[in-house]
């Protein structure tokens, strides 16, 4: 389990606590709508759940904003078409670790909006705006008419039986807005809190930013229009009771609310870049201080080397972030792809995953968790967790087909791609099994594409042994006990120990006996 970074306020450093309850309902809001016209790539979901990257970004999570989580999130899921943002990061990275003192400062500044209504304020650019309703003369002549009436009362007398009649019309109006205000209870004070935040930190020499200076200074005067949303929540005490009442009795007679919301939504509709500004300014910066978070928890990490040569890959000391004492492996591709071969629970799967995790925290955060990372920018595609679905009647080999066809169909594309295959079509017989993988697996290697692909069809090996480096992952039988070391090793695997492992297992000795026979026989068959 892993959860969310707290502040150690004497140091200033963030430091693991027990974990939050992950509500990507809610962190995942910003990505859904978010602009992602300039991405070379957006993490599809099968892949996200494929590399188990829900996992992954609760480890990687440092923050200490619900703003800042939800723009790290975003950047996991997205792989930007160069540098800028990766160095943008670095930079901020480089100059906190330089300016410890700054770095306290912008933490302390963060954490204010370590709140849950926080995660509604990238609502107020990225959704539509509740609209004023045609009939909103008549909200504003109601209003106008109870100020004269109230005034005229100090004249006449008479006039408080106008304001008695006036009230309970107004009170309607007023408890039906409350649904419209309710919308943006939550999103705009937090809008201001981040407007403020940003104001202070800008105002060090090495943050400051003229177009995001100038984004904070126009929504500065929304400010004075908030009195509807902050006033509540001043009025907690027993002794303000009282003026609780008091307060929303005359925001009722005078229909404050619905006026003061309608003329504060315009205002948020024409300067949604503005907040969409201020929001990544605050989000780059926390999203920087995460990362490094990360780094210094880390046995070791290397920054990739983004390389413009195709269809290459290169790594020493890949592990896996979240497996204790995960082995480390290497691989080295250059032209070629990788077919991995081995029994279950040897480590072809992890490795595939640990290869994708880096490829895109690579590219994304600028982070891997390897010794040595070299790859081209590459968009990634998996299928590694295919199951049945039940509910749309498909069975697992309909199922896959339509995943590998959507893989088949990218790979027709201009742009290179890492492809990540568990077990081809494990869902059908061996022969067809094994001739539909073979002609697939050399169409996705076409063009700049690298495919990392396992299987136990040794049969493979032989087709593809020119297009791609074979490897293998193993296990040994010691002492009756199975031992994995977890280690890839070039070629492809010499013996396989499945029916020795049935034996190990108290498998009655016929069915073991009989079982050696017939893979000796065909065997012996394939030689012939």
């Amino acid at each position: 389990m892993f959860g969310k970074r707290k502040r150690n306020h004497e140091t200033g450093q963030q430091q693991k606590t027990k974990p939050d309850d992950f509500n990507f309902n809610k962190i995942e809001r910003f990505f859904l709508k978010s602009n992602k016209e300039d991405m070379k790539q957006i993490i599809s979901d099968r892949t996200y759940h494929d590399l188990d990257l829900e996992d992954i970004f609760k480890f990687i999570d440092r923050t200490t904003s619900s703003i800042g989580q939800q723009y790290l999130y975003h950047v996991i899921r997205t792989i930007p078409s160069d540098n800028r943002r990766s160095d943008r990061i670095e930079a901020l990275i480089t100059f906190f670790n330089h300016d410890k003192e700054l770095k306290k400062l912008v933490l302390d500044e963060i954490s204010k909006l370590d709140h849950n209504d926080a995660y509604y304020v990238a609502s107020l650019f990225q959704g539509p705006h509740l609209q004023k309703p045609k009939w909103f003369w008549i909200i504003q002549s109601l209003s106008l008419l109870s100020i004269g009436a109230v005034l005229l009362s100090f004249l006449f007398q008479q006039a408080l039986i106008l304001i008695i009649f006036l009230l309970p019309v107004n009170l309607g109006i007023h408890y039906w807005n409350k649904n419209n205000l309710y919308q943006y209870a939550s999103s705009i004070p937090q809008l201001l809190v981040m407007n403020q935040i940003a104001g202070k930190l800008l105002k060090h020499k090495y943050l400051h930013d003229e177009g995001v200076t100038k984004s904070v200074s126009e929504l500065e005067t929304l400010s004075r229009s908030m009195s509807i949303f902050k006033i509540e929540a001043k009025l907690q005490s027993e002794a303000g009771l009282f003026v609780e009442y008091f307060v929303e009795l005359i925001k009722a007679l005078f229909l404050i609310e619905p006026i003061l919301l309608f003329k504060i939504l315009p205002f948020l509709d024409s300067r949604r870049q503005h907040i969409a500004s201020v929001f990544t300014f605050i989000g780059e910066i926390e999203t920087a201080l995460s990362i490094d978070s990360l780094r210094n928890d880390l046995p070791y990490f290397c920054i990739p080397d983004i390389i413009s040569t195709k269809k290459e890959l290169h790594t020493t000391g890949s592990y896996h972030p979240l497996i204790y004492n995960s082995v480390a492996n290497d691989i080295d591709l250059n032209g070629k792809s990788a077919l991995l071969t081995g029994s279950n629970m040897s480590g072809k799967t992890t490795f595939i995953r640990i290869i994708g995790i880096n490829v895109i925290l690579g590219q994304a955060i600028h982070t891997c968790f390897a010794k040595e990372f070299k790859v081209s920018r590459m968009k990634i595609h998996s299928a590694i967790r295919i199951s049945d679905d039940l509910l749309d009647s498909k069975s697992y080999y309909f199922e896959e087909v339509l995943t590998v066809k959507n893989l088949l169909q990218e790979s027709e594309l201009a742009s290179e791609n890492l492809f990540l295959l568990d077990e081809l079509f494990k869902g059908t017989n061996t022969i067809e099994r094994i001739a539909a993988g073979k002609a697939i697996l050399s169409y996705l290697n076409k063009k700049n594409n690298i495919v990392l692909v396992s299987t136990h069809d040794l049969e493979l090996a032989g087709f593809l042994k020119n297009t791609f480096d074979l490897y293998h992952f193993s296990e040994v039988i010691q002492y009756d006990k199975i031992l994995f070391d977890y280690k890839i090793k070039p070629g492809n695997l010499p013996t396989t120990n499945a029916i020795r492992i049935l034996s190990l297992n108290d498998y009655p000795q016929e069915v073991v006996e009989e079982a050696t026979l017939l893979a000796d026989r065909i065997q012996g068959s394939k030689k012939g």
